[in-house]
């Protein structure tokens, strides 16, 4: 307790210590051109080949979300918050993304993964499909499959993973194996007869059958591979648990016995996950939850990986191949927080990932690993209210409504359930703890579940050809990038001498114009 104390006294001392500097018009004279000559000396764009591509997705981490989480990095270490940098800070190209689905003004987590991770636009609410696919009706799917960088990158002959703090078969995880025109087909226990009659497959199916050597999966979603009532090996007393499938099959059983002599491990809590050796595990599968997982601030930190431990083994396994890899991160739950209108879930949710993005980046180099940080759409979150600097970011704003003569919270919601009256009136904050985890920020209008957000998202890049990802660019634009960028997918002609993205397979213009001049003159 005397260590933490005297730690948070020195952090206040620092912040005392930067307010002061701040006064001083040399400070940020100094600063602005520190970060000038960095600017002046990263100009020369890198062109080598990627062998490695990392996609983070902060599902529903609008820009509001990233500013927000920021601050909170900031004030979680004891600084005011608005002057540090998040991980994703520190990347040299920064770019927006349009976010919206083919049928879809304001878009869900379906079509856009569809987009980046498979190239296309497509309608909500579908993955894997292209546009002509009509969500929920199965005889669309034939014929309208499209693929994703994650299989691209395994016919390559990369390793490929995916770990998400959602359910494996999921939404933004599922884009890149499955092709489905239901993101809600979870198991066949989820899916109305006629599409099974029909033909379709489920999603947690389609993760066993349609890529089966993808190296590593992790996250949640157990109860999905398993036959309906199997119990749940975590919480064997809980129904809600249980398996969902109709079919009877065991698809986690099925996946063991096919890596039987493959150097596969199955795992589902975080100590069996840690006595892995990636050395010498070629597969994992680690399914942590029967659903998704918990909120980090929740988890239980004895039993359940954090975000950065699931992407430090998986790096750690990926990157032995010498082809190198394809890894897809997502920060999930960063969207369900949102949805609940729980801003400090959400939140922590969102530094979380940024932290799992930190300890890629050591775990890799940015001269030959293209890493790319988005969101798929963003949320009606926001924060104002004149705050000072320094406020705690789930703190009151400085003065009262001019209207209602209440206090409110700088964090606030367009919509959602934190809409609430007393006697016909706004709640007053005053009298609830707004800092408590789950607290539902106020919403402007009463939704069980917020919605999300229509507005661009930023799409942040470091590694080769990262310059690419500039400007204002449809979502779809992602994948191609990255693909040119390692040479997968369709993107291959350029990249045939093997040591720079732009090397050209054909002779250069002036040795071109030699051989024409010396053809007409014989």
């Amino acid at each position: 307790k005397t260590f933490r104390w005297l730690e948070r006294l020195l952090q206040l001392s620092e912040s005392l210590l930067s307010n002061k500097q701040e006064k001083d018009p040399v400070f940020w004279n100094s600063w602005a051109q520190r970060t000038l000559k960095n600017a002046m000396n990263t100009q020369e764009p890198n062109k080598n080949v990627a062998k490695n591509l990392i996609l983070f997705l902060g599902d529903g981490m609008g820009v509001p979300t990233v500013t927000a989480a920021r601050i909170l990095k900031g004030q979680l270490s004891g600084q005011y918050g608005e002057e540090v940098q998040l991980e994703m800070d520190k990347f040299p190209y920064v770019s927006l993304s349009k976010t919206y689905n083919t049928n879809a003004q304001v878009p869900d987590s379906a079509g856009t993964a569809t987009a980046y991770l498979c190239g296309v636009k497509a309608n909500e609410g579908t993955v894997g499909v292209s546009a002509a696919a009509v969500r929920g009706q199965c005889n669309t799917t034939q014929g309208n499959e499209v693929t994703s960088i994650l299989k691209w990158a395994k016919d390559a002959g990369k390793s490929v993973g995916i770990v998400t703090t959602t359910r494996v078969n999921h939404a933004t995880p599922s884009a890149a194996y499955a092709h489905c025109v239901d993101r809600d087909w979870y198991s066949d226990g989820e899916m109305p007869a006629e599409a099974l009659q029909d033909g379709c497959k489920d999603i947690a199916r389609q993760l066993m059958e349609n890529i089966p050597d993808i190296n590593v999966i992790m996250g949640g979603g157990r109860k999905y591979m398993l036959p309906k009532n199997t119990s749940d090996v975590e919480y064997p007393e809980e129904k809600k648990h249980s398996g969902t499938r109709k079919d009877g099959r065991n698809l986690i059983q099925e996946w063991i016995d096919r890596r039987k002599d493959k150097k596969g491990y199955y795992v589902w809590n975080k100590q069996e996950l840690l006595s892995v050796n990636p050395s010498t595990a070629d597969y994992l599968l680690g399914l942590f939850e029967p659903g998704d997982l918990t909120y980090d601030l929740d988890r239980d930190r004895s039993t359940d990986p954090s975000l950065t431990e699931m992407v430090e083994v998986a790096i750690k396994i990926l990157r032995k191949n010498p082809e190198g890899f394809y890894l897809l991160v997502e920060g999930g739950r960063i969207d369900h927080g949102h949805h609940e209108g729980k801003a400090k879930q959400a939140l922590h949710e969102a530094v979380e990932m940024d932290r799992a993005i930190g300890r890629a980046g050591l775990l890799t180099s940015a001269h030959d690993t293209l890493t790319v940080v988005t969101a798929d759409h963003s949320h009606v979150f926001n924060f104002g209210g004149y705050t000072m600097r320094g406020n705690s970011i789930f703190g009151l704003a400085p003065m009262v409504s001019d209207v209602d003569q209440k206090p409110f919270t700088s964090i606030l919601y367009g919509n959602g359930p934190g809409f609430k009256l007393v006697n016909g009136s706004r709640v007053n904050v005053s009298t609830v703890d707004y800092q408590q985890n789950d607290y539902q920020a106020q919403a402007a209008v009463p939704l069980r579940m917020e919605t999300h957000g229509g507005e661009d998202v930023a799409v942040f890049a470091k590694g080769p050809m990262a310059h690419l990802l500039h400007g204002v660019q449809e979502q779809n634009y992602i994948p191609h990038v990255m693909a040119y960028a390692a040479c997968v997918g369709q993107n291959k002609a350029h990249c045939r001498s093997g040591n720079s993205a732009t090397s050209i397979a054909i002779a250069p213009p002036s040795l071109a114009l030699i051989i024409t001049a010396t053809w007409l003159l014989c």
